[in-house]
């Protein structure tokens, strides 16, 4: 897909004035399928010509205007400017993986019978994902598929399906890969989407830590109806705002992530619920709940701008981000040498248990011989006694004897 102005573009200095200037309703540049109109207004024809003079002189603009090319992406890309902007942010216009792409459909990946089960689930109600065997979800398949099998580790994570789905609606399947695999290596996604998610747990760390400074009363309320923070920010990292918002405003903030990283999750989260806080402050843990699944993805629908405004005026110091990070390091470390000094106390206990059970086996061998011995000695007594008590009987049988012979001797000495 080629973005870049078919006409040989320059911008000229009333066209930079008339965009940094400006704050323009974006909405109707957001993930149409409408071509540019031949009767441009003045301010989208001037926008169409500064975007299109930033693509072609991008490694000055991010040398030498990168504050002023930070506050155009804020202000929102032109749909159709974004699949090449997108690239370029990413660093993924020349990458050696696309060349292996089409290789890698040809092979097979143990994730693929999970990968087809959640495509259905993705953007179900858009147009280009509509539909069993609709071109949107081949090419989702595709990606999906490719990227599990360059990186055996993460393999596939459902999450991850709407952000190469959000990729598919701007670009082909093979620029979408590669510009989904720089997000995963550059952007902290890959350590979001590993198996042990410990991303997730930090990012929620430092939001927990932002929401107690800069909304305690918020965060003291949340608390007391044990709504936990990862019952609602988890998607908001995850899929960066895009099954929570409405498909044109998370677009808007996914311009600004390409550019600027998770800072853009952290912010907008804390400006959603800063906008919300005096409704969410009265509600049980069910209201909350409902609040957060009916009412606040359609508060920015018609004006992106006002959220984005919003974040900027979230405080977010990257030092205490990092300073937060290095603390939560340092108690998963404990954590994981607890875990590991309990495991080897456990290990040692069972071989302790093992152990008395041999002792014990060789005690109850040890008490039945002694039984035994007990039950023979009392045998050998009791045979001792009565051979004794033989002897006794004998020898008064004897001596009987010898006095009948005696007697008989006496009476009748004739016959001697």
């Amino acid at each position: 897909t080629s973005c870049t102005d078919p006409r040989n573009v320059t911008a000229d200095s009333k066209s930079m004035r008339s965009m940094s200037g400006s704050r323009r309703n974006s909405g109707s540049s957001l993930v149409s399928s409408s071509s540019a109109s031949s009767n441009l207004s003045h301010l989208e024809e001037d926008t169409w010509i500064l975007w299109g003079r930033i693509v072609n002189e991008w490694e000055e603009w991010r040398r030498k205007k990168d504050k002023l090319l930070k506050e155009l992406i804020r202000k929102g890309i032109p749909h159709h400017f974004r699949a090449i902007v997108w690239q370029l942010l990413g660093n993924a216009t020349d990458m050696p993986v696309k060349n292996q792409y089409s290789e890698l459909l040809k092979m097979s990946s143990p994730c693929e019978k999970l990968i087809r089960r959640d495509i259905a689930r993705t953007y179900p109600e858009h147009e280009f994902f509509k539909g069993q065997d609709s071109l949107g979800q081949e090419v989702l398949f595709n990606v999906m598929k490719a990227y599990s099998l360059v990186d055996r580790e993460v393999g596939y994570c459902q999450g991850s399906a709407f952000i190469v789905g959000l990729l598919l609606m701007q670009m082909p399947e093979e620029e979408a890969f590669c510009v989904f695999v720089r997000l995963m290596q550059e952007y902290r996604l890959r350590e979001l989407f590993k198996p042990s998610m410990a991303e997730l747990g930090l990012c929620i760390y430092q939001f927990e830590y932002l929401l107690q400074e800069q909304l305690p009363e918020l965060n003291v309320h949340f608390r007391s109806q044990s709504f936990h923070t990862s019952m609602y920010a988890s998607s908001w990292f995850l899929t960066l705002f895009l099954t929570f918002l409405p498909l044109p405003v998370a677009t808007r903030i996914f311009d600004i992530f390409m550019y600027e990283g998770l800072e853009i999750i952290f912010r907008v989260g804390l400006a959603i619920l800063q906008y919300n806080q005096t409704d969410l402050i009265q509600l049980d843990m069910e209201g909350m709940s409902q609040h957060f699944q009916k009412v606040i993805p359609h508060q920015f629908d018609s004006c992106p701008d006002k959220l984005i405004l919003r974040a900027y005026q979230v405080k977010y110091n990257p030092k205490r981000m990092k300073k937060l990070e290095k603390e939560y390091t340092a108690i998963k470390n404990k954590e994981m040498e607890e875990q590991i000094e309990i495991k080897r106390l456990r290990t040692e206990n069972r071989l302790l248990k093992q152990r008395i059970e041999t002792l014990e086996k060789g005690q109850v061998t040890r008490a039945q011989e002694a039984e035994e011995n007990y039950v023979i000695k009392r045998e050998l007594a009791v045979v001792r006694q009565q051979c004794s008590t033989a002897s006794e009987s004998l020898e008064k049988a004897q001596d009987t004897i010898k006095e009948l012979q005696q007697q008989k001797v006496i009476t009748n000495p004739q016959s001697n």
